[in-house]
């Protein structure tokens, strides 16, 4: 079955990625408003998935992204190469004081009936002022990349920020790369930089350059302004919302090869049912359905990208990617922080429907 992308064999990058690097601030199961200590996560939708593709998978990654030279940019920047993903920074000056500041995000776990609270620091943010022009996408280009990635929380950061993604999706459409975007709508971001009409219109603007599209109903409505569907869902673990949004969206976007999603039901913070689909060139695929016990839910739905782009981009079968991505997202969510700790082989263990029996 072909997935309709056409995928280069070969290049001195296997992913790219474009997006703000953040540290997220993690009390654990403490709330904010009582912590007395916390965890540091290095994170960010975009750099995520390119540290889970090197890190797990193998592949060769590389971020483009912002860098402030002050000790919170010297410990992303650590761990951006612990996780084997080549940096290329636009570089900023901290003046001592109030910046350019690279962001924080603060959020506890919660835990059973408590949810978990996710706020930002985002104040005079390196990210959002990156420009076009601040990156050389043609040398970046020049040894060849087999895939390009954004998303809409970099998109949505400034009015600059957006035109930098059309920017390098151009320069990655020239250089044979496949690309995809993960519209990760976030109604707070969106809020402060003109709402649901201006996202509309931007993201409108960069998926006209995109080969795969990620995203959940509410992004698809609120991120591509496509009215919700016909029949609702049954439950959120029912595809059926989703998939019948899909012919709209190719309407609207004949380009668009694949849209992929996870489906989740959140019994309790600690207790999801998972699954994930993807629509691809005109068929539909679904995973199994499994019950997590969830440590930290922050980041599965990279986990899922990446694991379903490591599958298109070593040639799996469309079904065999969902799965791996599936699977991949699922162990995420036992892991601490946002980026993998998994090994490909546990990844493919579950992905063939593997069990938690311990392995001696």
């Amino acid at each position: 079955m072909s997935t309709g992308l056409n995928i280069r064999k070969d290049g001195a990058l296997d992913f790219l990625s474009l997006g703000a690097l953040i540290h997220r601030l993690d009390p654990g199961i403490i709330p904010f408003r009582k912590a007395t200590e916390c965890k540091i996560h290095v994170s960010g939708g975009e750099f995520n998935c390119a540290a889970n593709l090197a890190d797990c998978f193998g592949l060769n990654t590389g971020v483009a992204s912002a860098m402030v030279d002050y000790p919170i940019g010297a410990l992303i920047a650590e761990r951006v190469r612990a996780m084997g993903v080549k940096p290329f920074y636009k570089q900023f000056k901290h003046n001592g004081v109030n910046g350019p500041n690279m962001a924080a995000v603060y959020s506890d776990q919660g835990l059973g009936v408590r949810a978990p609270v996710v706020f930002y620091n985002r104040s005079n943010e390196a990210a959002a002022q990156l420009k076009p022009g601040d990156f050389d996408w043609k040398a970046i280009f020049a040894g060849g990349v087999r895939w390009f990635h954004s998303g809409g929380i970099f998109a949505a950061l400034s009015p600059t920020t957006a035109e930098v993604i059309i920017e390098a999706m151009q320069a990655a459409k020239e250089a044979g790369a496949v690309t995809s975007f993960d519209l990760n709508y976030r109604a707070k971001l969106w809020n402060i930089s003109g709402g649901e009409e201006r996202a509309v219109a931007v993201l409108d603007r960069i998926v006209k350059n995109v080969d795969v599209l990620v995203g959940n109903e509410e992004d698809l409505q609120k991120g591509l302004g496509i009215p919700g569907p016909e029949v609702a869902a049954k439950s959120k673990l029912d595809p059926s919302a989703f998939f019948g949004m899909i012919d709209t969206v190719v309407k609207k976007h004949p380009h668009v090869k694949i849209v992929a999603t996870t489906l989740r039901e959140v019994h309790s913070t600690n207790r999801h049912s998972w699954g994930a689909v993807a629509w691809i060139n005109g068929k539909t695929y679904m995973s199994p359905m499994a019950e997590l016990d969830v440590h930290d839910r922050v980041g599965g739905g990279d986990g899922y990208a990446s694991g379903f782009f490591y599958g298109l981009l070593t040639g799996e079968s469309p079904e065999d990617a969902v799965k791996l991505g599936w699977a991949h997202g699922a162990l995420l969510t036992t892991f601490p922080g946002d980026t993998t700790m998994a090994t490909v082989e546990q990844v493919r263990a579950f992905a063939k429907g593997g069990s938690a029996r311990i392995q001696r």
